[in-house]
């Protein structure tokens, strides 16, 4: 029989990979990576987990091995994992979740991060866990089922939120934010994805790879517009979906990406380019200028 984790196991857990982050003083999302018990959404095992060589089996049963910064097989056959608990750290202090707050998480996989916001949003809150893939999807539907603040949707993530939301928290990279992820946004509201360009360039797609090439980008909406930053440089699968109409952006965004990726300060969304956008198409960009408030009338 398998025995599960502890919550002191998880709990020193918790503080390594919030210290590994960056963001030890977080003392709310070290409550929420302990109180979720990773191995609910990773399968019996034997697990693989991945590193630079590929795959490799867990020799042991011990949940203790999903205890580490470890990314862990979803569907290794398609390159699906639960991904960094460090880096997810870092992308859900970023975001912020406030008690009572909505949260769509897009691309979800079996629930394990979504748990964790839902922990931090409450029983006042929601989260909307949107997987595209219909049998991880019915995983989550499953390991969160005992969740009353998580509803799973079988969906494209592009399409979401439907209403407003105080959070998008996109767990699959793209080459342009979709226009519910920004127009969607609560004033104040906090967007998170992964900005990059695929490794299937010039081809079809014929499932899910990782990208070459990606920024964190965090993006809120302010009374003066949308501010942004890249928080982390990644590596996330391409979304499922997600065919460029241009494929010629993504020369333009590699070429951003070799300039100073970490000054971008705001996000044009529509309106007029500016000529010195960091990157820029004609109906968004990313500049390295801070959003100017409006002048008092």
């Amino acid at each position: 029989m398998l025995a599960g984790s502890t919550m002191e196991q998880r709990q020193h857990y918790a503080v390594r990979m919030l210290q590994k982050a960056g963001v030890l003083a977080d003392d709310r999302l070290a409550e929420a990576f302990s109180d979720v018990r990773r191995e609910d959404f990773l399968g019996r095992p034997p697990w693989l987990i991945q590193d630079r060589g590929g795959y490799r089996d867990v020799p042991s049963h011990d949940v203790a091995t999903l205890y580490e910064d470890v990314l862990v097989a979803l569907d290794a056959s398609r390159g699906l994992n639960n991904g960094s608990p460090s880096l997810h750290a870092l992308a859900i202090h970023s975001l912020a979740p406030r008690a009572g707050e909505t949260v769509i998480h897009a691309g979800a996989g079996t629930g394990y991060y979504s748990a964790i916001l839902a922990e931090l949003v409450g029983t006042n809150g929601r989260v909307l866990a949107i997987e595209y893939d219909a049998a991880l999807g019915d995983r989550a539907r499953t390991c969160l089922a005992d969740r009353a603040n998580i509803e799973v949707v079988r969906g494209n993530g592009l399409e979401w939120p439907k209403g407003e939301a105080d959070i998008v928290y996109v767990n699959f990279a793209v080459d342009r934010p979709a226009d519910p992820w920004i127009e969607r946004l609560k004033p104040g509201g906090r967007l998170l994805f992964p900005l990059g360009v695929p490794l299937f360039e010039g081809r079809k797609q014929k499932g899910p790879e990782y990208t070459a090439m990606a920024g964190f980008l965090l993006v809120r909406r302010e009374a003066e517009g949308y501010s942004a930053r890249f928080i982390e440089g990644v590596s996330f699968i391409w979304g499922e979906g997600v065919i460029p109409s241009d494929w010629a952006c993504h020369t333009r965004l590699r070429a951003a990406f070799a300039d100073n990726w970490r000054a971008v300060q705001s996000l044009r969304w529509k309106g007029t380019p500016a000529e010195d956008e960091w990157y820029s198409e004609p109906d968004w960009g990313l500049s390295t200028h801070a959003l100017v408030a409006a002048a008092a009338e």
